[in-house]
């Protein structure tokens, strides 16, 4: 588990959900969830958005085991472990040397800064891995609360794609080097 400083500089946890964690949030199984990961989850994690992202994980890392440490999203967790969230990375980085972050706040907690906690701590650690020169961020057109944080980073528009899950999204890409500066 690591850890960094979020909203009014209450500690923010991040804790690797293992792929035993993700099955068995597959299988609504919240108890042996938290239990493989570590940290209390809620219901919230085996919505039907969450359930899609454990599904396409766990698939990524069938098709590719050596991507386990690119590929496993974080439980967020804060004071008292509560669970506000996840977040991660899309996969290793590929050939142009980029790399995708993810991240989703449990509604009761947005708007609080959590987010930008969680982006922060994926800049920090695509600035560490020099494999990794550009991090990119897609996002609906109308989620402006998602649209001001990556602002907030330097995060500037390269494209729009198609995506099966969440329709038209807005592509954001920022120097690993960069980004993360307030």
């Amino acid at each position: 588990m690591t850890e960094t400083t979020g909203p009014a500089g209450e500690r923010v946890h991040f804790t690797a959900l293992t792929a035993d964690a993700l099955t068995a949030l597959l299988d609504g199984d919240i108890p042996r969830a938290s239990e493989e990961a570590g940290v209390p989850l809620t219901d919230w994690f085996t919505t039907r958005e969450a359930q899609w992202v454990w599904r396409f994980r766990l698939g990524q890392l069938a098709a590719d085991p050596a991507a386990v440490r690119w590929a496993l999203p974080q439980a967020v967790t804060v004071a008292g472990g509560q669970a506000v969230g996840y977040c991660g990375f899309h996969g290793p980085p590929g050939e142009a040397r980029t790399v995708e972050i993810g991240y989703s706040v449990a509604p009761a907690f947005r708007r609080r800064g959590y987010a930008t906690a969680m982006v922060a701590r994926l800049l920090r650690r695509a600035a560490a891995e020099p494999s990794v020169t550009t991090v990119r961020a897609s996002v609906r057109p109308d989620n402006t609360g998602s649209l001001a944080t990556l602002e907030r980073f330097g995060f500037l528009p390269v494209g729009e794609q198609w995506d099966e899950e969440d329709g038209l999204e807005l592509v954001f890409e920022v120097p690993a080097a960069g980004g993360g500066h307030l």
